[in-house]
């Protein structure tokens, strides 16, 4: 992917917006409010309506509000409500003094209710949720009126009120809108608007039994608000009718306009709560911060910075139209801002020792590295080189193929900032049969890593010190998913039959050069040749380093063997 094949595309509801101001309605003024359900942790997904609503508010000098829409207190948690504030913090943007909460309109939402009742516009139903289904008919067959559709206002005022004071059990009964059960948008079919849901809330406590749906309450919010432009995505669309029918019914002064664009469906994961819930809960992953997991709170586990991801969302635009976004523009996005700022190191994370023997031994010598080719203002550091050092195994072929001009016996090659070095034995377990060693020569002329008399080498290793370097774990993140699309699973198969059972490596006995001993908690580097790592928040301390990849470089080599095995299958 080069830089050609990124832009920005147009974004629609800039449009809108401007010819709502040009036209002065709303009173020239933009509002707009973030409104997830504290249900789960936000993912990547989110991210595009956060940066899509705080965005705009900031571009067009209106306001965004950060609300919750906690009206299902079975499923939400205090946990949730926090993570999500630490979300939107990271990823750059502030809610102010607009914090909100559907729960804090209960009062009002309900008065709206009893409004609706009075004005012969809602009724109390006692179908159950399986009848209410049957009667609401199909797409191609209108519905049935409920049989409890013509009670009096009178029954529907006392039916309410008993429901509101615990005298009924779940299900028992709900409000519903009496609107047109033949519509031919079945989101008008008389909709609920309360349910009876005996569970404590995590702000109200047991004050409610009763609470309102999603399409009642988030209009209403939103008018209360004085919100002007209610962004929210495609799946909604259908529900704007409604959105409408709700606020033209109780006839409110502030009526917003709901405006849908495009969810992000992203390759090769899953930005379904609910099925995420069921990843962490069925312990195919860690957690929610599981640096596999889309989540926010993981891909800055990763070390996923918040400028990528508000690239990330501004490069994939703002459509009308549902689509897949390429998991490698992401990772395109996230190598372009690292390879800017992220300091430069050697790692090995497969060592196989090597002994330069006709180097000195118990001598140590300190050469200059670069910190980052892309920014000289970081300067350099020092590296440590003795005698006995530790290279990648991959980095050696006994018996080299074609186009491999990485060290191989007989064969000269670079090592970084130091010397040219000759593999001249091999050293082997007798029983085995495997690599332990290599005996190598190195020519004191070339330091720096040229040589004097001109010749060249085809390939530059990075290596470490063995005497100096410091032990780590490091994980290799894969993508979670075999398939492009696990949601469209065929054969009977689901979603989880796709998981990568191979999308987390753990290796145990890396090698570090010295320099990043002791390295901080969420910081990121480059390891040189190999890719992108941050050490972890949680589990990585200063005596035990744990590296977490966040992604990796473009290995010419690896396209090569990759290339040669589908050839193979062929």
């Amino acid at each position: 992917m080069t830089k050609t094949d990124i832009t920005v595309p147009p974004n629609f509801i800039r449009h809108i917006i401007e010819e709502d101001i040009k036209s002065n309605k709303h009173g020239g003024k933009v509002a707009t409010r973030f409104p997830p359900e504290p249900n789960g942790y936000l993912h990547i997904g989110h991210a595009k309506s956060i940066c899509l609503n705080f965005g705009l508010a900031a571009e067009y000098k209106g306001t965004c509000n950060l609300r919750f829409d906690d009206t299902n207190p079975a499923k939400e948690e205090v946990e949730y409500v926090e993570s999500i504030k630490e979300d939107v913090r990271w990823l750059g943007f502030d809610w102010d003094d607009r914090l909100f909460y559907a729960s804090d309109y209960f009062d009002q939402l309900f008065d709206y209710a009893v409004q609706l009742i009075k004005d012969g516009k809602a009724y109390v139903c006692s179908l159950s949720a399986d009848e209410i289904r049957e009667y609401r008919g199909t797409l191609t067959e209108a519905g049935r009126d409920s049989p409890y559709h013509t009670r009096s206002v009178e029954e529907n005022l006392d039916l309410f009120q008993r429901m509101r004071a615990g005298e009924f059990a779940d299900g028992s009964h709900v409000l519903r809108a009496k609107i047109d059960m033949a519509a031919p948008n079945m989101v008008m079919r008389d909709p609920t608007l309360f349910r009876i849901r005996k569970v404590p809330h995590h702000r109200t406590g047991d004050k409610w039994c009763i609470y309102p749906m999603y399409d009642f309450t988030h209009c209403l919010s939103d008018s209360i608000e004085n919100i002007t432009h209610s962004l929210c995505t495609l799946e909604f669309e259908n529900n704007r009718q409604l959105y409408d029918w709700v606020l033209d019914a109780l006839n409110v002064d502030c009526h917003p306009q709901q405006i849908e664009f495009a969810r992000l469906n992203l390759s090769y994961t899953v930005l379904s709560k609910r099925r995420l819930v069921q990843l962490v809960d069925e312990g195919h992953v860690s957690g929610w911060d599981d640096p596999r997991m889309p989540t926010l709170s993981g891909l800055r586990r990763r070390g996923y910075t918040p400028e990528a991801i508000r690239g990330f969302c501004e490069r994939i635009g703002v459509a009308r139209r549902d689509s897949v976004v390429d998991m490698a523009l992401l990772e395109y996005i996230i190598r372009e801002d690292l390879n800017k700022w992220a300091a430069r190191v050697m790692a090995v994370l497969r060592p196989l020792r090597v002994v330069i023997v006709n180097y000195p031994e118990n001598q140590t010598e300190e050469l200059e590295a670069i910190n980052n080719p892309e920014d000289p203002g970081m300067g350099t550091r020092s590296v440590p080189f003795s005698r006995v050092l530790y290279i990648e195994q991959e980095d050696f072929r006994e018996d080299p193929p074609k186009k491999f001009f990485r060290l191989a016996p007989g064969r000269e090659v670079r090592l970084r900032y130091a010397y040219f070095i000759k593999c001249v034995d091999v050293i082997k377990d007798e029983q085995t049969g495997e690599i332990v060693e290599l005996h190598c020569t190195y020519d004191p002329a070339t330091r720096g890593g040229a040589a004097p008399d001109g010749r060249k080498v085809k390939a530059t290793l990075h290596w470490v010190s063995a005497e100096h370097a410091i032990n780590a774990q490091v994980r290799l993140y894969d993508n979670l998913f075999t398939v492009p699309n696990p949601t469209e699973a065929k054969d009977g198969r689901k979603f989880k039959d796709y998981i990568n059972t191979n999308s987390l490596e753990t290796l145990r006995d890396c090698r570090l050069e010295p320099s990043l001993a002791g390295a901080a908690p969420g910081s990121c580097y480059q390891f040189e040749r190999v890719g992108y790592f941050c050490v972890d928040t949680f589990d990585s301390t200063d005596e035990s380093l744990v590296f977490n990849r966040t992604v990796t470089l473009r290995d010419t080599w690896a396209k090569i063997q990759k290339a040669r095995q589908q050839q193979k299958k062929k």
